[in-house]
């Protein structure tokens, strides 16, 4: 190998190794990968005794082309036949955005961003819906998914149905990055 290819060589690994460093990602103040979720975080009803707070997220580096955010919460482990459950569908985040605070998933809305839309979740509301395993069933895992998307807007009626909005979600994603957090009773 020639004596000046050797600094092109270790400079183009550098440079790839800083670009892999940055790739779109997700985090959370309030849960930790693979562990399990605060009580704060889980429903109210159904035997569940929590405060139905929606976690804070916060996400870096997406992809050139981002022109709004998804973020959906969904449980793979749920007792539905293969269909798991969804938790939380937010669309329509404008791509200026990087995160939603604690408690963003309340009815209400009010601390999403403008423009921003929670759609009905498997709980038949709009909002955050903590989890809520069956009793015995083990920890379920509760994947909290940022999808940077191509488009401001989604074409989604307020009706749409979560299987619907998966569907589209994924099919229009530039990337996406992952946090699952763990509940059992």
């Amino acid at each position: 190998m020639k004596r000046g290819l050797i600094p092109f060589v270790s400079a183009s690994l550098l440079a790839f190794s800083a670009s892999a460093a940055s790739a779109f990602e997700v985090k959370s103040p309030d849960l930790v990968s693979g562990k399990p979720m605060a009580e704060k975080f889980v429903y109210n009803s159904f035997g569940c005794k929590g405060e139905n707070v929606s976690p804070a997220l916060e996400w870096s580096d997406p992809p050139t082309g981002t022109k709004s955010f998804a973020v959906l919460v969904h449980d793979p482990d749920a007792p539905t036949g293969g269909a798991g459950f969804w938790h939380w569908l937010v669309i329509d985040i404008p791509a200026s955005a990087r995160g939603l605070p604690e408690g963003a998933g309340s009815a209400d809305g009010k601390k999403l961003p403008a423009g921003a839309k929670q759609l009905d979740t498997d709980f038949g509301d709009a909002g955050y819906g903590g989890p809520c395993p069956p009793p015995g069933h083990g920890a379920h895992r509760y994947n909290f998914t940022v999808y940077a998307l191509p488009v401001e807007k989604l074409d989604l009626p307020a009706n749409a149905r979560t299987a619907i909005v998966g569907f589209t979600v994924n099919g229009k994603a530039l990337a996406k990055a992952t946090l699952t957090a763990t509940y059992g009773r």
